[in-house]
């Protein structure tokens, strides 16, 4: 009989081992990867093992929880004492199967290992320190570099930098890179939530004297972020760093360095760095070894005089607003070499990358002492018009780098405190013949995990399905944007609320979202609205701050789909308060059209180019169909913690609203005032109808399809739910031809434009192969891709029957004269796929995978529904005629 066999642990949502978490006591999650077939889990045991400087000496002993009789395997809570500051524990985990004689438990998994970082404000006696002055009048942007010395009595044989900072840092300990995260420490409400890193820095330290160095940029802090000309300083005016290293040396000896008045600054080589403007970086001015320990006592031996000046400390700063990250960094996630190198018809050489990606450009120049003082610029852009870079669509978004050359015999550079969204990038004033192997585009993103995968057998589909990817991985830059590469790249709460489903489909944004959604509660005001906008940001008049449907939602249905993907009630919990505050603002009045304007379907694809708000359908309806959606949401969420009483009032809430949608936008005739695709889109999915007029619904839906010729005649608001309420109402057929049209409006549109990612409005691109002149025309937008969740759960047929995929629905749904579709998902359990195949027009055979720890509900054409328990299984049917 075959083993059962575990993998290692995982603390809360993250990945693997985790230095640094910010719980005291991380839940606990743990895989089956191999078990006889038919097992369940009937019991585990938790073992807990003292690591790092406090398994020395007096350390605890190690922790077993014995054997604790649950099939619970996924954020089972912490079983063991409470972790305190800077506890390290490595966790291992055993189970026994639920069934049969009792043969004794499994192997131990791997071990997890989980450190505590500081968990306590009073843990912190770093001071935030900056630059003396303001900003300097002749380099606004200007970096600056920071530093400071100390000793150690013995070589290290621990230590931790923990470090944040307001605006972005990066750090180097004796000459080297601290890290490989980047635009750290990301974009929070930073009065509110400021995140600190914590770094393994042991192998990067040495007895003897020691330098840290910062180097230090504007970022979200101070730096332009918004509309047009944008706005400065919206969270402080001064840049500052706060970090603290601990060490302890091989002697026992502990050591600790902080930020102080002792540091010391200077400007940075960089006369201007800006997310949206670019970086500008000149060689000439990096002070040799400006991070390395010279003539022993530093920071500022006598070759400093002049260079290096007194920083400044920080009175305003709290340490009670410091927080432990609990999604992954942005990281380099992958390297893209060009695919052509081009001269335009104006003579500018442009090298084309073949994808449009998020990120910035590596250098490798060779110019030697005769090419010192040489500027070299690079200009980015999604697409080209005329063959020469359109930049149009980056408003005032200048999207520019420039590195002067120091005249060594070879110089690599990458900006470090910017990012830009493009494919094309045009380079002016390269020292000598350019060769495209020194050039790569770095891609960047948040970091992480995949977990979804989609395929069929119509190309066209998949290219639209890998675009919806790298739409996802460029957005998803430490907070969920809007688009990455104009004055803008802001966290809209509609965009990621209608995505969120496929997002958690695609990759583990457990963690990340999480952080958002507590910056939206930050953020959110006394009488319950949503931000349109998180982190918030000032907003321009025509934006003012009401209650807006669709994109306050975000506050009830993100938390909702969350815990679908993952199972996790804590989120429920912490999110809850502002949940019921967003409803309680709803009912109130105010979202339903008569106060204030709405967005409603934004970007209708028969909004003309200058008027974005133009839809056929009425905003108070998208308005009064989110509020029953809300409100029934919020009673199953209240259901789910425990909160009877909120839970009945809001399912009377929801009930109501219903009533009154049916009442104020249907007609007598059965029809809704908007006769519309997204009126009747949501009315179907949402459940606002009545059966009897929701048949009468979904006919006229796949009625108004049709009459348009299968184009797609929705916005921000319908997209998401077009196919799935065709779907619904027996129009099978008419979903796939609105996925499988080729002309304009429609997703395979921009995919036959050559398009590779999803585009903000249905024709960014025109038919004559202009660029649409709105000013809403970004070519990398996701809002439009949330159509994958339809992919992943219809046409492959998988999807989570219950919270965090502990029951699974396998119901694939073939049609559109695909021949084959597959799909595959790492669930909180394991992976969990499906392979279908269509051969002669009517069999349809299906091949799937339910992993250990869960069962699956089977769908299938002309079968009844059946359950199955784990393991590879397989089924035939033939398709009615």
């Amino acid at each position: 009989m075959a083993s059962t066999v575990l993998g290692a642990p995982r603390a809360e949502h993250h990945p693997g081992d985790r230095i640094g978490t910010g719980e005291p006591r991380p839940r606990l999650s743990w895989t089956v990867l191999d078990a006889p077939y038919g097992w369940r889990q009937g019991a585990y045991e938790v073992r807990v093992d003292p690591e790092g400087p406090a398994a020395q000496g007096g350390a605890p002993a190690v922790w077993l929880s014995g054997r604790t009789e649950g099939a619970d395997s996924v954020l089972v809570p912490w079983p063991a004492p409470p972790l305190a500051s800077r506890d390290r524990r490595a966790v291992r985990v055993r189970v026994w199967g639920a069934d049969g004689p009792d043969e004794g438990p499994s192997p131990w998994s791997p071990p997890l290992t989980v450190e505590a970082g500081l968990l306590s404000p009073a843990d912190w006696t770093a001071r935030m320190v900056g630059p003396d002055g303001g900003r300097d009048p002749a380099a606004p942007e200007r970096t600056a570099l920071l530093r400071g010395a100390f000793e150690l009595p013995a070589p290290p044989a621990y230590a931790r930098l923990y470090a944040t900072a307001r605006g972005l840092y990066e750090l180097e300990l004796n000459g080297a890179r601290v890290g490989d995260d980047v635009l750290a420490p990301g974009w929070t409400s930073y009065r509110r939530r400021l995140r600190y890193q914590t770094y393994d820095v042991t192998d990067l330290l040495r007895a003897g004297p020691n330098l840290l160095g910062a180097r230090l940029a504007d970022g979200w802090f101070r730096g332009r972020i918004g509309y047009g000309g944008g706005t400065r300083d919206v969270y402080g005016d001064r840049t500052g760093l706060l970090a603290q290293l601990e060490a302890v040396c091989s002697d026992g000896t502990a050591v600790r360095f902080c930020t102080g008045g002792d540091w010391r600054w200077a400007p940075g080589p960089e006369p201007r760095a800006s997310l949206y403007d670019g970086e500008h970086h000149d060689a000439r001015l990096e002070p040799p070894g400006w991070s390395l320990p010279q003539d022993g006592a530093l920071p500022c031996g006598p070759r400093d005089a002049g260079i290096w000046r007194a920083v400044r400390s920080a009175a305003d700063f709290d340490p009670r607003t410091l927080r432990a990250p609990t999604g992954p960094a942005v990281r380099h996630t992958q390297d893209v070499a060009p695919v052509a190198v081009t001269v335009s018809p104006s003579g500018r050489t442009v090298l084309d990358f073949g994808q449009n990606l998020v990120g910035r450009l590596r250098l490798r120049l060779r110019g030697g002492r005769a090419a010192r003082g040489t500027a070299v610029t690079v200009r980015h852009a999604e697409v080209l018009q005329g063959g020469e870079l359109c930049t149009r669509p980056l408003r005032q978004a200048e999207a520019t780098d420039r590195y002067v050359l120091a005249g060594r015999p070879e110089e690599v550079w990458e900006p470090r405190f910017t990012f830009h969204g493009f494919r094309y990038a045009e380079v002016d004033g390269w020292p000598g013949p350019l060769d495209p192997a020194d050039v790569t585009a770095r891609v960047i993103g948040s970091d992480l995990r995949r977990t979804g995968w989609f395929g069929c057998s119509d190309e066209d589909v998949n290219r639209l399905h890998e675009n919806v990817v790298w739409s996802m991985r460029g957005n998803f830059v430490d907070v969920p944007t809007d688009c990455p590469q104009r004055d803008e790249r802001l966290g809209w709460t509609g965009d990621i609320q209608v995505f969120t489903p496929t997002a958690a489909f695609l990759y583990d944004c457990s963690g990340m979202l999480a952080s958002w959604l507590a910056d939206l509660a930050a953020d959110q005001y006394a009488d319950g609205t949503v931000p349109l906008i998180v982190p918030e940001i000032p907003t321009p008049e025509w934006l003012p701050a009401w209650p807006m449907a669709v994109w306050g939602d975000a506050a009830v249905l993100m938390p909702w789909e969350l815990y679908r993907a993952y199972g996790d009630e804590g989120l429920l919990r912490d999110r809850y308060a502002s949940a019921r505050a967003w409803v309680d603002r709803v009912l109130a009045g105010g979202t339903d059209g008569s106060t204030g304007r709405q967005l409603g379907d934004w970007l209708d694809p028969a909004a003309p180019p200058d008027d974005p708000w133009a839809a056929r359908t009425d905003a108070g309806l998208v308005a009064a169909a989110y509020a029953a959606r809300s409100a029934q949401v919020l009673a199953d969420t209240a259901g789910v913690l425990g909160e009877r009483a909120d839970a009945e009032r809001y399912r009377a809430a929801a009930a109501g609203a219903r009533g009154r949608f049916t009442e104020r936008y249907t007609t007598g005739d059965g029809r809704l005032t908007s006769d519309s695709q997204t009126a009747y889109a949501l009315a179907l999915v949402f459940g606002l109808l009545p059966e009897d007029r929701a048949e009468r619904a979904g006919r006229r839906l796949a009625e108004l399809v049709a009459a348009d010729g299968h184009h797609i005649a929705t916005g921000f608001a319908g997209t998401p739910v077009i196919c799935e309420a065709l779907t619904r109402a027996g129009a099978l057929d008419d979903a796939y031809r609105l996925l499988r049209q080729r002309e304009c409006p429609s997703w395979l549109y921009p995919v036959t434009r050559g398009a590779t990612t999803v585009w903000e409005r249905w024709d960014s691109l025109l038919p004559d192969g202009t660029v649409n002149p709105g000013e809403m025309t970004s070519f990398n937008h996701y809002a439009l891709g949330a159509v994958a969740d339809w992919l992943h759960t219809r046409v492959a047929g998988l999807s989570p029957a219950a919270p965090g995929w502990r029951r699974i629905l396998v119901a694939p749904r073939p049609g559109g004269g695909l021949t084959w579709a597959r799909a595959r998902h790492e669930t909180p359990y394991g992976t969990a796929d499906i392979r279908w195949r269509l051969s002669g027009g009517r069999r349809l055979d299906v091949e799937f995978t339910v992993p250990h720890g869960t069962t699956a509900e089977v769908r299938l054409p002309g079968l009844a529904p059946y359950e199955v328990v784990p393991g590879t299984h397989r089924a035939g049917v033939d398709l009615p005629q």
